[in-house]
């Protein structure tokens, strides 16, 4: 099959967003699809406004338009709400051309965040913006519910995965955890007001917070919480040292659809703490973490919990299951058996 995924997140990002997009797209070009990315560095762009690292492409109808055509796809999904996503979005209704999109950051919390803006405005956008898809992908199952809440009820499931090869239990801690108090508190991600970092660097409980990324918020939160050891950016055997080191995994947010990085943490063996906020309580289980409102608790009981437990849960997770579900709701029709039967076989080229 001709795959094109649009998307305004693309390389040289580093988010969960990009992550899966690249471990989806490599799988099904192993399979034998032929699969095209349209992405911000095709064309001129800018810095977005408080997150510097997503570039917003100066692409218009016809711009993306031309791409598409020339590629001749035979499904077209369009992974971002930004501006490639809505260009996409307007050729394919202008061409009565069925796509897909996907809900990946629940992204009217995610704007309240940063500006004075009611997310019930940008609800009215996401209601737009998603309701002409024919399938819009989502990676948890309370998400899907959320979306029926505003009348988007054409979800399918397109959850996350994990390399296995790289986030696993066995991993020496990361060199730097050597000296530090146990026990040891890790969070990776960006660090940024959306995450709500301060949740965990202002708990209470005994040991080292440790803070893996990068973001706008490193200008202060050095300098606030000097007891916390900030480490940047790790990736590849770096950071499945730092999971597979840590005695429990953190993640503060409020406002991610799934994190990524929780079931990496689970791989390596690292029970994990958080909010019950849809994500963490779609993917946690008793005995791999704990959720509670009250984020210390969290981290009391998480610190309790076996590391078995947790590797035993985050083994469930796979990039191949994560790509044949998205292949199946590119190519899935409501009631036609025989079509929902081949599209579960993502690695039979079309």
């Amino acid at each position: 099959m001709r795959i094109l995924i649009v998307t305004d997140a693309w390389e040289p990002q580093v988010n969960g967003v990009v992550r899966t997009l690249q471990a989806t797209t490599a799988r099904l070009r192993a399979g034998g699809h032929e699969v095209e990315v349209i992405s911000p560095d095709l064309f001129r762009s800018v810095p977005c406004p408080s997150y510097p690292e997503i570039r917003l492409a100066f692409a218009g109808r016809r711009a993306v338009g031309r791409r598409i055509e020339q590629f001749a796809p035979q499904a077209v999904h369009i992974s971002t709400e930004g501006p490639l996503g809505l260009a996409a979005r307007r050729w394919c209704l202008a061409h009565d051309f069925p796509f897909t999109t996907a809900y990946h950051t629940r992204f009217p919390e995610y704007v309240a965040a940063r500006l004075p803006v009611s997310p019930t405005i940008i609800w009215r956008f996401i209601r737009w913006f998603h309701r002409p898809a024919r399938h819009i992908m989502v990676a948890t199952r309370s998400l899907a519910s959320e979306l029926a809440g505003q009348g988007l009820h054409q979800t399918m499931m397109w959850e996350r995965g994990v390399d296995h090869a790289l986030f696993r239990p066995d991993r020496a801690p990361h060199p730097a955890f050597e000296a530090m108090p146990r026990p040891i508190q890790l969070y990776v991600g960006r660090v940024a007001v959306e995450k709500n970092i301060e949740a965990f660097l202002g708990s209470k409980q005994p040991g080292t917070k440790v803070v893996v990324g990068d973001g706008p918020a490193m200008a202060e939160l050095p300098q606030r919480y000097p007891e916390t050891h900030f480490l940047g950016k790790l990736s590849g055997e770096s950071l499945a040292a730092a999971y597979a080191g840590a005695d429990i995994f953190v993640f503060p947010s409020r406002t991610d659809t799934f994190g990524l990085v929780i079931i990496e943490a689970l791989s390596c063996g690292t029970p994990v703490a958080a909010f019950p906020v849809p994500g963490p309580s779609d993917i946690l289980r008793d005995g791999a973490g704990a959720l509670d409102e009250d984020l210390d608790h969290a981290i009391a009981r998480a610190l309790r919990c076996d590391r078995k437990d947790a590797a035993a849960l985050g083994a469930r997770y796979s990039w191949d299951s994560c790509t044949a579900q998205f292949f199946r709701a590119l190519t899935f029709v409501a009631g036609e058996e025989e079509s929902a039967a081949a599209a579960t076989t993502w690695r039979s080229a079309a």
